[in-house]
């Protein structure tokens, strides 16, 4: 799903996004490995599968990181790429336009 999520990005005229970033905090510790990754806006965008279900606590934290470090982040399903693309798209361009 995160090729699904890629292709419906790039498809839709968006610039490709950089895979598995891994992105670091101030200090140049290590935060995160992200599905896709914009850094001219520092918009992290994940994927959340079925194996995020059981790591809601972990997860939460990471987010917080990720935020607090100075990143945006975004979370789509699969629902979200299957059933509504055209949103999808639209929150990714919001989140590269500002």
């Amino acid at each position: 799903m995160e090729s699904r999520l890629r292709f419906l990005l790039v498809s839709n005229g968006l610039p490709k996004p950089k895979l598995q970033a891994t992105l670091l905090d101030n200090a140049g510790n290590f935060i995160a490995r992200t599905d896709l990754y914009y850094p001219q806006t520092r918009l992290a965008i994940e994927f959340d599968g079925i194996s995020h279900r059981g790591s809601l606590a972990a997860d939460n934290r990471r987010q917080n990181r990720l935020l607090e470090a100075g990143y945006r982040l975004l979370r789509f399903t699969a629902g979200d790429i299957l059933r509504t693309p055209a949103a999808v798209v639209g929150q990714v361009e919001r989140g590269l336009a500002g």
